[in-house]
């Protein structure tokens, strides 16, 4: 072993010992120990594996972001995945991927319609907004907080090309149902799978039934990259429209590094450019930049040799939640959707609207006691600023989506959270609805 090679195994092994030291190995205290609704479950391979892309200065995307876009892709049993910067780019790709002139007739164009929830997170509407699109919003079911095949299926009119909706909390929608519906109305389906990872419906991963699926690795989610996201397709054109419009628009597939992987560099005729020009300089997209980085993958590939093991904690983590709050009264608990076996992101709670107490007074007790909440996220998004006067239409009404804005949290259930822990939160709940009968 050369003098190099020693250097940096000492360093790797000064950066486990660290980790070992730096762990905050305090007892849970109640009511004092805060308890997040979701957070990285970080250990030292990950710190090692983050120095290690360090210190070989891998700094742009390389080596490591190639082999976690395959791992990754092999654990999702899809044919491509491109690890992009967030899961809200990952979105952005996937529909801007479907505009591509390249797609001739089955391209969508400005104006086009795309079915989507309104109760939701923004930036799974935002592209179809950005995108000169318009979404057409449809409510969802409390308890499951997902739509139905069915809200859909009426949903479509003349101009609706596409549906984006994302799996509820980890929580599949019907997601085989909505795949054989897209392919009879020729429409193309995209998953929003970044709360959902692990998640099956019908004995099949979500993710795997659409035309695309994205996924984001930022810290809440089911492993991470820090910031970080991941766009998944089984089908190669629309796979090399996703990585055109990633890295700039260019033409070009080669990887950074490489000059003529294709043999004809300079055989290429497009556009109005010269014969020859330089097809690592060929624009066929007005595309961005929206590539990760071999840190992030670093640690994405370190994450996911864990990441059956974060699946089945979220599990039990759910299921203690669900097994312990059975029976409260004036609390519509979640459920999974049928023929479903979710990997849950998170444990929704509505509180009923003739409840003797408010959904604002039972947020307040817990965040009193450090349990941390969340909205379900931002409830009716028609009802946002952002969203008044923008283009849309809404398919029949939206009154579940109106009762979670007003009546529906979120707590937590991801693998960091013990039993303990999850034993205190359950007891805060019944003694808080307990004392307001």
């Amino acid at each position: 072993m050369g003098q190099h090679a020693q250097h940096k195994d000492l360093i790797l092994e000064s950066v486990r010992k660290y980790h070992q030291e730096a762990q905050d190995l305090k007892p849970f205290v109640p009511g004092v120990t805060e308890i997040w609704p979701s957070g990285a479950v970080l250990a030292a391979e990950d710190r090692e594996a983050l120095v290690e892309a360090a210190l070989d200065l891998r700094i742009a995307a390389g080596r490591s972001s190639r082999k976690f876009e395959s791992s990754f892709a092999r654990w999702m049993g899809r044919r491509k995945a491109h690890l992009v910067n967030s899961g809200s780019s990952a979105n952005l790709l996937s529909v801007a991927a479907l505009m591509s002139p390249q797609l001739e007739e089955s391209r969508l164009r400005p104006g086009d319609e795309v079915i989507t929830v309104a109760a939701g997170f923004p930036t799974t509407v935002n592209p179809i907004l950005q995108n000169g699109l318009v979404p057409v919003f449809v409510d969802v079911d409390l308890g499951t907080y997902n739509t139905t095949a069915e809200r859909v299926r009426r949903a479509i009119g003349p101009r609706t090309r596409a549906i984006l909706i994302a799996h509820a909390l980890g929580n599949p929608f019907e997601a085989a149902e909505l795949a054989q519906l897209a392919d009879e109305r020729d429409l193309f389906l995209i998953e929003d799978n970044c709360d959902a990872v692990g998640s099956r419906h019908h004995g099949q991963l979500t993710g795997t039934f659409g035309d695309l699926s994205t996924v984001s690795f930022y810290p809440a989610h089911h492993l991470t990259t820090g910031e970080g996201g991941c766009v998944l397709t089984s089908n190669l054109v629309l796979a090399r429209l996703v990585e055109s419009l990633r890295d700039w628009g260019r033409d070009c597939w080669c990887e950074p590094g490489e000059t003529n992987r294709c043999l004809k560099r300079f055989d290429y005729q497009m556009g109005t450019l010269p014969a020859g020009y330089d097809h690592k300089y060929i624009f066929s997209h007005v595309g961005y930049n929206l590539k990760g980085t071999d840190l992030q993958a670093a640690l994405g590939l370190s994450q996911l040799g864990r990441l059956d093991e974060f699946c089945a904690a979220r599990r039990r983590n759910w299921r203690q939640l669900r097994e312990g709050l059975d029976g409260v009264p004036h609390l519509v608990l979640p459920r999974a959707t049928e023929g479903s076996d979710p990997s849950w992101f998170g444990f929704a709670l509505t509180v009923e609207p003739d409840a003797p107490y408010s959904r604002a007074a039972l947020v307040d007790f817990l965040e009193s006691r450090k349990i941390g909440t969340r909205r379900l996220f931002a409830g009716n998004l028609t009802r946002h600023p952002a969203y008044i006067g923008a283009p849309h239409r809404v398919s029949g009404d939206l009154t579940n989506s109106d009762i979670i804005t007003e009546q529906t949290f979120w707590i937590g259930v991801y693998p960091a959270l013990t039993e303990e822990m999850l034993a205190y939160v359950v007891r805060s709940i019944r003694e808080f609805t307990a004392a307001h009968r």
